[in-house]
């Protein structure tokens, strides 16, 4: 029985038009590495993925302009929930499973971006985790750790993981959770998360309460 759904944000329960993606292009390419392709970090941690894609010990200067070209491309185009995924949460929450938020981004980032979607803990999630509060960011399975720890779930068997990258499923998959599921809300493929082998391939968020009924 799922007791927890540890979901990511960015492409699995929000619409944030890809900017992340976007920006941190485009500050690795101002930092002088033009050619070098995000995509193998999607869903990473994003301090690491910055000091893997530039090769730079510290990247506490190119984080600070991360997130403040971030915020202001989320101004010039206001993320919203994804198409069912609200209803979706409630869904969940209703059947008494836990809804914790796991995300590659810090504090920074994920507060502005929950407040302006309208979701708060207490009332439509359980929790939110960010990769720079534990040991490290995805594929390691730290964050779900927590998440599990957040509501006092102690078997991954009974917990669902659900992401659109396949650092996501990787994720899951380490966490040996009970329902590791791709969502295909995001940038990257069927193919290219099916070739990481999660248990379930779903359209998005939306599906998830069927799939647990099912």
């Amino acid at each position: 029985m799922i007791t927890l759904a540890a979901l990511d944000i960015a492409g699995t329960t929000v619409d944030e038009g890809g900017a992340v993606y976007r920006v941190l292009s485009a500050v690795v390419a101002d930092d002088g590495a033009p050619d070098v392709d995000v995509r193998p970090w999607m869903g990473a941690d994003k301090r690491e993925a910055l000091a893997a894609l530039t090769g730079r010990a510290d990247v506490e200067e190119l984080h600070a302009e991360f997130v403040t070209r971030l915020h202001a491309a989320y101004v010039a185009e206001p993320p919203a929930p994804l198409p069912g995924v609200p209803e979706a949460l409630a869904a969940l929450r209703a059947s008494g499973v836990r809804v914790v938020l796991t995300t590659g981004f810090d504090r920074q980032v994920t507060d502005p971006l929950l407040e302006a979607v309208g979701w708060r803990v207490g009332e439509h999630l359980d929790g939110v985790v960010c990769a720079s509060e534990v040991a490290g960011g995805r594929p390691r399975p730290h964050m779900i750790h927590r998440a599990m720890e957040l509501t006092g779930v102690a078997d991954p068997a009974h917990v669902l993981a659900a992401g659109d990258t396949v650092l996501d499923v990787r994720a899951g998959l380490s966490a040996r959770a009970g329902i590791v599921a791709a969502v295909l809300t995001g940038a990257q493929t069927r193919a290219e998360l099916e070739a990481e082998r999660p248990t379930h391939v779903l359209a998005g968020v939306r599906d998830i309460p069927a799939l647990l009924v099912g």
